[in-house]
């Protein structure tokens, strides 16, 4: 079925606007790729890959175990098989129709058309509200949000600015449960009337300030419905900003690497930016990555600070004028101190968030965890920039059940100790990559990988670097041992039903360009702008094993493009997707995708696509955000889903006083990024 797509113009990469790219990461997509080193390209890498056959005889590539628990075993495979083999009920597909509320169990609703309408346009039968906005109290003595009379004191005792990632903790209070968001960046020009972006003043710096971080708030459920409301000024609720206290932990705490005047330990850290998307522990915590934290910081000069991004002048935001640590060239070590990922506990008010220094310093996407068979955590994670990584951390600890106060205890150091690994992929069909996105003569892009590790607790593992700049400057480590430049690698997550990690990679526009790589199998369309989303499997269904097979899942775009691939399943019948941004899974394991930048004309949205059985690849729109914002932080429930909507309004050209959205309160109010909650009419579970 066609599907005419509406007509939207930008001349910026991944169809953001000039307004997000300002704010949100500093205009990276328009500055040189950090990643100049010269280890091998992906394009170099396999093409001298083996054949399948003897890839897979080495390589003994198991599949996960599937949702019946079985494991299916790929040792001496035929050259025709899969490299990642099919799991139980992967038949090919029948031509079931995508336009209707017949699906996958989780996935029965009508799919939402694209469309640039500037509200949440959400299938038939389903209705939402907004749970929280910004500016919203939830501390006590917090005041009602007034956007003409803000302040920092105000804005730190409400809810943040541009909610990113979600996640909703079980809480023993009859229908309540934990709601932790992320506070990724702020557009102060859509916060503050007659800003002068030349001249900010300091009360709006500080407010800037407080309006970054985390929020933990209590909601409460509606009995009767998936609505949520918060519950202000509850014990739990918290706080934290830029210039809240965070502790650095793990094996590059203590560093001269992150020392400064002000913090000669190098172990206590003012503040957590730009956080992203994240993750929740199953022993009950939740991880936050800081993404593009170098946007922050001025005058930067050195090699590290090149490789990362810094800029060589001032900030968009001028908060070096403020605070000397924002200078490069006063504090070289400050912007060290962030591009970790953050782990919080969201039962303990009173408790000091980490920073995980075992993890990695890079811009953290997402860390989302899960277990080995004898308990230990794996993190997956993204490194969100053109031509760069992704990695795993496998703690050399096992998680304590139960909740006493001495298993928390130790649960709060499993990621402390264990080894960092970057990952080297491989693809079967080099002969076959032109670019274009055409699939190769065996029908699939896919291959082998594997984890090469970087370090272990202070041993490093990467010739000419110490364990501590492995830790601190992890992008170089990847440089040195030759790991695969990817199109942007963003959320990874593992499936909690199957053990298969799906990574989002979002888009490369620059894939192909002169002097820049070309197109791979892992990366296989040159001036990449709809992105694609790879699957992998570990060996033996291990999570600490060092090896994996591979397959690109969905290549996004219009169905209609012939560079457009969703995992097999008949093109007719599916939603045109963009820019795939974080991913999460339902409680059918079903994967559900949100979009950042989509270019193909409709307003970005969330997506649902069956991964097992004879649907597999079936993709189906859920919703799409009014205009300018992004889809962020999706949880699936039984009953509900929660979206972020962040940066609506967020137009080129658009203020305070002519704004792009009136979303949501309408004309005359001011735009704010908010929580969404959506639920079926009749009360019933979503898309069953």
């Amino acid at each position: 079925m066609r599907r005419n797509l509406p007509l939207l113009s930008s001349n910026h990469a991944g169809g953001r606007s000039a307004l997000t790219c300002r704010y949100r990461c500093g205009d990276a997509c328009f500055h040189e790729v950090p990643n100049t080193s010269d280890n091998e390209y992906a394009g170099d890498i396999i093409a001298g890959a083996l054949s399948r056959r003897s890839m897979m005889r080495t390589a003994a590539v198991v599949t996960v175990a599937t949702a019946a628990g079985g494991a299916v075993i790929a040792q001496n495979a035929p050259s025709a098989q899969a490299a990642v083999v099919p799991a139980a009920g992967d038949a090919r597909h029948g031509g079931h129709g995508g336009g209707t509320a017949d699906g996958a169990r989780g996935l029965r609703f009508t799919p939402v058309e694209p469309n640039t309408a500037d509200k949440v346009t959400v299938p038939a039968g389903y209705t939402q509200n907004v749970v929280i906005r910004w500016g919203e109290p939830i501390l006590r003595g917090a005041p009602a949000f007034d956007a003409d009379r803000q302040t920092a004191r105000a804005q730190a005792g409400q809810f943040g600015y541009n909610n990113d990632f979600l996640s909703l903790l079980p809480l023993r209070e009859h229908g309540r449960q934990v709601l932790v968001a992320n506070h990724e960046y702020t557009d102060e020009v859509l916060m503050f009337k007659g800003y002068d972006a030349a001249n900010p003043t300091r009360e709006q710096v500080e407010i800037a300030w407080a309006a970054h971080g985390l929020s933990v708030v209590v909601v409460q459920e509606e009995r009767k419905s998936g609505k949520l409301t918060p519950v202000t000024r509850h014990w739990l609720n918290r706080r934290l900003t830029a210039t809240s206290e965070f502790r650095l932990t793990g094996p590059a705490a203590g560093s001269d690497l992150l020392k400064t005047s002000a913090d000669p330990t190098g172990t206590k850290v003012l503040g957590t930016l730009n956080n992203c998307a994240g993750g929740t522990t199953p022993w009950g915590t939740t991880l936050h990555g800081e993404e593009n934290f170098n946007q922050y910081f001025a005058n930067g000069t050195s090699a590290t600070d090149k490789r990362y991004g810094l800029t060589t002048g001032a900030t968009e935001r001028k908060w070096e004028r403020f605070d000397k640590r924002f200078d490069a060239a006063q504090e070289p070590n400050e912007s060290h101190r962030f591009g970790w990922v953050v782990e919080l506990d969201p039962y303990d008010p009173d408790s000091t968030p980490r920073k995980r220094t075992a993890l990695g310093r890079f811009k953290h996407e997402a860390a989302q965890p899960r277990l080995t068979r004898d308990g230990r955590p794996v993190v997956y994670m993204g490194d969100d920039e053109r031509f760069d990584y992704f990695y795993k951390f496998v703690s050399s600890k096992r998680m304590k059940k139960g909740d006493s106060r001495a298993a928390r205890e130790h649960n709060l150091t499993l990621l402390d100790e264990g080894t960092l690994y970057v990952a080297k992929l491989t693809g079967d069909s080099p002969q076959d990559i032109d670019g274009t996105g055409k699939l190769p003569n065996d029908g699939e892009f896919d291959g082998g990988g594997v984890w090469i590790p970087l370090a272990t607790g202070d041993v490093s593992h990467v010739p000419g670097m110490t364990a501590e700049e492995v830790y601190v400057f992890t992008r170089l480590a990847g440089d040195k041992v030759g790991a695969t430049k990817m199109d942007r690698p963003e959320d990874v997550e593992p499936s909690p039903r199957t053990g298969r990690v799906y990574v989002a990679l979002t888009n490369n526009t620059d894939r192909g360009k002169a002097g820049k790589p070309g197109a791979d199998e892992a990366n296989p369309r040159n001036l990449n702008k709809h992105g694609q989303i790879l699957e992998l499997a570990e060996h033996w269904d291990d999570p600490s094993s060092d090896g994996f097979a591979w397959r690109l899942f969905l290549v996004a775009g219009d169905p209609e493009d012939p560079a457009t691939y969703f995992a097999g399943y008949p093109k007719e019948t599916v939603s045109p997707i963009s820019c795939p941004d974080n991913v999460a899974f339902d409680p059918y394991g079903n994967l559900w995708i949100s979009t950042d930048g989509a270019q193909l004309g409709s307003h970005d949205g969330l997506f649902g696509v069956a991964t097992t059985g004879e649907r597999r690849g079936e993709l189906k729109q859920f919703l799409t955000v009014p205009k300018g914002a992004e889809t962020c932080g999706p949880i699936i429930q039984d009953r509900r889903v929660l979206v972020a909507v962040q940066h609506p309004g967020e137009i080129d050209g658009a203020t305070v006083e002519k704004p792009a959205s009136v979303w949501p309160d309408g004309p005359g109010r001011v735009v704010r990024p908010s929580v969404v909650a959506v639920y079926r009419k009749d009360g019933r579970d979503i898309g069953v």
